[in-house]
């Protein structure tokens, strides 16, 4: 067995547990703003993240229009965002 870093340690057992996915809900909750804009994040009362699925709740038209255009983008920002895979698709309801 290898010698690992407390961080590789962490890393490793965010993976092969359930948390990970936890943790990057939470995350995206908190950094939402950061991730999409002060706008966009005032406009969205809600999101969710269920088996890499994010779902996006919003009551203005004209955003949800906008953010199905842009769904590819914002997926790709986000998963640069985390530096993973953490979203592989995207609802707007």
């Amino acid at each position: 067995m290898g010698t690992y870093s407390a961080g590789e340690a962490l890393k490793h057992l965010l993976e092969k547990s359930q948390w990970k996915s936890k943790i990057n809900e939470l995350r995206l909750r908190n950094e939402w703003e950061t991730i999409v804009g002060k706008t966009i994040a005032r406009y969205t009362r809600n999101i969710d993240i269920t088996q890499k699925i994010l779902t996006i709740y919003t009551d203005v038209g004209p955003l949800k229009q906008e953010l199905q255009l842009g769904k590819d983008q914002l997926k790709q920002r986000i998963n640069e965002y985390f530096e993973d895979r953490v979203v592989e698709e995207i609802k707007i309801s």
